[in-house]
């Protein structure tokens, strides 16, 4: 059962619960207080059967947060998304999700490139469907490393996405973060994807990003994908 917003050939692979088989290639620039990152990467994902979604990224930085520009690979990742259970309640549709992230830091920090860690990071979520071509996802992850530095965070998170006329969508990705390891420090950002599909197997998009309060991990910025879809 679809529950995400529609996009032409299926569901909407913005929403990170949809049952996807695409790649996109993206760009994303990010101003910052001592410089800035431009981050090239793949963002794909494909179901291995019907309850069991792997996601995939790998990251290139070019960066001059050291005054310098530099560049090298940053960081590969990989999901396990699991879908124990989906259905409706009335007209309400529902996806229920949990998952595990790991994440290998391939970065070198005297260039101001990667994290200085490799992660786990469990996670929940449900994706919610709502009438209209409405999706309204939240997520819970815990980020835990098990090399280099110590990273204990809870990130909260909220998706939803708007299906429009013309075979667009519209995104919002709103994410809290609490750091306990740097004083419960919130690193809050938001992510605002306007996308179009070209046809079902194509589709462009571009984003606006901003980092929220005292900790926030940029100031701005922006970005663009082409989406493959299977």
């Amino acid at each position: 059962m679809a529950v995400a917003a529609e996009e032409s050939g299926g569901e909407n692979a913005s929403n990170p619960l949809a049952k996807v088989k695409n790649t996109d290639l993206r760009w994303q620039y990010l101003d910052l207080d001592g410089g800035h990152v431009n981050d090239f990467f793949i963002d794909g994902a494909f179901m291995a059967n019907d309850k069991l979604k792997i996601k995939y990224e790998l990251h290139y930085w070019e960066t001059n947060t050291t005054g310098n520009s530099e560049t090298d690979w940053e960081s590969v990742m990989l999901k396990g998304i699991y879908f124990p259970k989906e259905g409706a309640w009335g007209d309400l549709k529902y996806r229920l999700a949990l998952g595990l992230e790991w994440s290998v830091d391939l970065g070198d920090q005297d260039k101001g490139i990667g994290s200085g860690s490799d992660e786990l990071a469990p996670f929940a979520g449900i994706a919610l469907g709502f009438q209209g071509g409405t999706m309204l996802i939240p997520l819970v992850q815990q980020f835990l490393s098990y090399s280099g530095e110590d990273v204990n965070t809870t990130a909260f998170r909220l998706i939803a996405i708007k299906s429009l006329p013309a075979q667009t969508w519209l995104k919002l990705d709103a994410k809290v973060p609490i750091d306990w390891e740097n004083d419960q420090a919130v690193p809050a950002n938001a992510e605002l994807q306007f996308g179009k599909n070209i046809n079902q197997y194509l589709a462009l998009y571009v984003d606006g990003l901003v980092g929220i309060g005292s900790d926030k991990p940029y100031d701005w910025g922006v970005g663009t994908g082409l989406r493959f879809k299977y």
